[in-house]
């Protein structure tokens, strides 16, 4: 590693050590060994760092990281000091260590918002079924972009206990938006196709509609049928005026997106084996 590298994040201005963080990324981007390992000395050795440089660098941790910040990233997951525990998660989830999850739970009850979601986000990549119950009462959160990331993350965990916390949401909703639930409930297709068309039956016109949203966003044929049902007979409104034909309608264009990005796909790797 050259010295220099380094040097050039304790040294000068901040805005100065700033862009050479940004030259830094660049190189190992590119794959330099030397900027790489510049940038895993300001992780492992972070409280000796600005919290800037230390937070814009973990915001690309994939390009340099490796084992060895392990530790350090467990140790900046509790530094309430340093107080870069939302890049510290990230930096976790970025490089898949799953012994981050203890310290990524205790972080849902972190009093900055940015702490939480990215304790949530990382728990859907890192954290797998057993931390469902720490993330389904997140679905109630007041704060929406809290609802839909704990959406999100038990969307990606999937299994049984994370469909039934979704679910719950889906037919006792506590708000009335709730396109995240939809988007995550998706995930589960084909399996929970079934219950998604017997709820596109409900008497309550919002179930209906939401259920419309969930079937279009799993992209799958099958969806089809009650979808095209949907839009040419059923005149439901829901509480915030939105028409259930015509979420069925722009179900239907969603699955077809999703069918032509599918068929896109194989067609280049069929074309491009191995692209």
């Amino acid at each position: 590693m050259n010295p220099a590298d380094v040097r050039g994040l304790e040294d000068g201005k901040l805005e100065t050590r700033e862009e050479h963080l940004r030259q830094l990324l660049a190189r190992a981007g590119d794959g330099d060994i030397s900027a790489k390992e510049a940038l895993r000395v300001l992780v492992r050795d972070y409280p000796a760092y600005h919290r800037s440089l230390y937070g814009r660098a973990l915001n690309r941790a994939a390009v340099f990281g490796d084992e060895t910040l392990e530790a350090p990233l467990l140790a900046s997951l509790a530094d309430t000091r340093y107080n870069c525990q939302a890049w510290a998660a990230k930096g976790c989830a970025a490089l898949g260590f799953r012994a981050a999850v203890p310290g990524l739970v205790a972080l849902l009850d972190h009093s900055q918002d940015i702490a939480r979601e990215q304790a949530v986000i990382a728990l859907g990549i890192v954290g797998g079924e057993s931390v469902v119950p720490a993330l389904a009462p997140l679905l109630r959160d007041s704060i929406v972009g809290t609802r839909e990331r704990a959406a999100e993350a038990l969307g990606a965990i999937g299994g049984d206990a994370a469909l039934a916390a979704l679910w719950a949401e889906f037919e006792h909703r506590r708000y009335f938006r709730i396109g995240y639930i939809a988007s995550a409930l998706a995930r589960f297709a084909p399996d929970v196709l079934p219950r998604l068309c017997a709820a596109a039956d409900s008497k309550d016109p919002d179930q209906r509609y939401w259920a419309a949203v969930a079937l279009g966003s799993t992209g799958d044929e099958r969806a089809v049928a009650t979808l095209e049902r949907l839009m040419a007979d059923d005149r439901g409104t829901t509480v915030f005026d939105g028409m259930v034909s015509v979420a069925a309608k722009k179900g239907l264009r969603t699955l077809r997106r999703i069918q032509a990005a599918i068929a896109a796909r194989e067609n280049l790797s069929t074309d491009h084996p191995g692209a």
